[in-house]
């Protein structure tokens, strides 16, 4: 199989559209990213255990989404290390905020009456 035919049937199963999953690539007709498919691997599933869990993936779906990591790799392990940055700063700021057994207390401690 050539490349161009390749990517002819990667594109049978991957798409991206611009306000779905952030435009990320994604698994044709899913809001499953082609991410989400190689941090699964990365986390110890296989292929067949993908599709087991969701139904809605094919085992070619799957295996369409490495193949398009393998392609893009740098693209996609950037969209990952964004992601957990973006997460990693959201837990950082709800460390940082008030608890909510801190709501409806004055600074003095007593509760605020209405």
């Amino acid at each position: 199989m050539t490349s161009q035919e390749m990517q002819g049937v990667i594109s049978v199963h991957i798409e991206q559209t611009p306000g779905v999953r952030s435009g990320k690539p994604r698994i044709k007709g899913t809001r499953v990213t082609v991410a989400d498919v190689v941090l699964w691997t990365e986390q110890g599933m296989c292929p067949d255990e993908i599709v087991t869990e969701f139904p809605q993936l094919s085992l070619a779906d799957v295996h369409a989404g490495l193949a398009y990591y393998h392609d893009n790799r740098e693209l996609i392990d950037g969209q990952i290390r964004e992601s957990g940055e973006f997460v990693a700063r959201l837990r950082s700021s709800a460390a940082d905020a008030p608890d909510s057994s801190d709501l409806g207390t004055q600074t003095d401690g007593n509760p605020i009456s209405s």
